[in-house]
């Protein structure tokens, strides 16, 4: 070979590589600029809902965090499946998030058949916000004062009481089915449309107990509007430290919902480590964590994003279980 047929294949060789480069620097410059534009962050459940709720919250700091505006949008429907499927379809950039619950990717891909996403194929989890623990709660007049009372007079009485949930599938069915199952309770499954509803004839006692999520369930024990037998988690709760975990009486009971955000699978991971860095350091503060106990929630640890997508992972068989042994059928 000459010395200048050498040159020229050299030459080739680095206008190749420096053409590479040049096919790289957009993507690499868009996730360096990233973000230039707002986002919109997907909540699946209807306004003033509690996720709602956390939605505005975690958008209102992310978006001062990354001098962008975040937009919330709000698709209730199908279990949340509505709202998760349109993020799914999303376009993979970073700019458009998912609020994501144990709903979202635990009971509704197990209880709507076939699923319009999979969690595990279809989204990249970024952070994990906090928790919901649920209180179990009775009617004042109901003939116990405590979780063992409690039991002996479903058990001394088969078929007499009724419990509420939320609806079939809920997480508040869920666990009280879980309940039934493990202390072969014969109590009476009336679904309702949402929580108020089923506070409104939990109290007068026309249905006499239910699990309701710390939102709801705190003020009215602290007001005395209806008695607690136990929360749902097996560690202790903060926000009344008196109750005892219903683990303490049934071991292995330890249900609590989640919460988090998501994005479409196949976001490039420098912006997903930006979102779960920026993320975590509001989460760490204590206005935030205060903010987060008025919304009846607890502060999980901080996680990395690959930590959080190991979690779900985990996590979804459990919940999917748990629909199957309850019967739970879409209403």
């Amino acid at each position: 070979m000459s010395v200048s047929s050498g040159f020229r294949r050299r030459d080739l060789l680095k206008a190749g590589a420096l053409g590479g480069l040049a096919g790289l620097a957009p993507a690499l410059l868009a996730q360096d600029a990233y973000p230039n534009r707002a986002l919109k962050l997907v909540v699946p459940f209807p306004p003033g809902a509690l996720t709602d709720l956390l939605g505005r919250a975690v958008g209102e700091r992310l978006g001062r965090a990354l001098g962008q505006s975040v937009v919330i949008e709000n698709r209730p429907g199908a279990g949340t499946l509505v709202g998760a499927e349109q993020v799914a379809k999303s376009p993979a950039d970073g700019y458009t998030l998912l609020i994501s619950t144990s709903s979202t990717f635990g009971i509704s891909p197990a209880l709507y058949k076939p699923s319009p996403i999979d969690p595990l194929r279809d989204f990249q989890p970024v952070s994990l916000m906090g928790t919901v623990n649920f209180f179990l709660v009775a009617t004042n007049g109901f003939p116990a004062k405590n979780f063992r009372e409690m039991v002996d007079a479903i058990r001394a009485a088969p078929g007499k009481y009724n419990y509420a949930s939320v609806g079939n599938g809920s997480a508040h069915h869920l666990f009280m089915e879980d309940l039934k199952q493990r202390l072969k309770l014969d109590i009476q499954h009336i679904p309702y449309k949402g929580t108020p509803a089923a506070f409104q004839d939990l109290i007068p006692g026309k249905v006499q107990i239910m699990f309701a999520d710390a939102t709801i369930a705190v003020p009215n024990i602290q007001a005395g509007k209806v008695m607690t037998f136990g929360t749902s988690a097996a560690k202790q709760n903060s926000m009344i430290a008196s109750v005892p975990p219903i683990a303490q009486f049934v071991p292995g009971f330890d249900w609590q919902a989640w919460q988090g955000v998501s994005a479409p699978a196949a976001t490039p991971a420098p912006i997903v480590a930006r979102l779960n860095a920026e993320m975590q350091k509001f989460q760490n503060t204590p206005e935030f964590r205060e903010l987060l106990a008025k919304f009846g929630m607890e502060p999980w640890p901080p996680v990395t994003a690959a930590e959080f997508a190991a979690f779900v992972k985990s996590d979804m068989p459990r919940w999917a279980e748990a629909v199957r042994l309850s019967g739970a059928k879409v209403d």
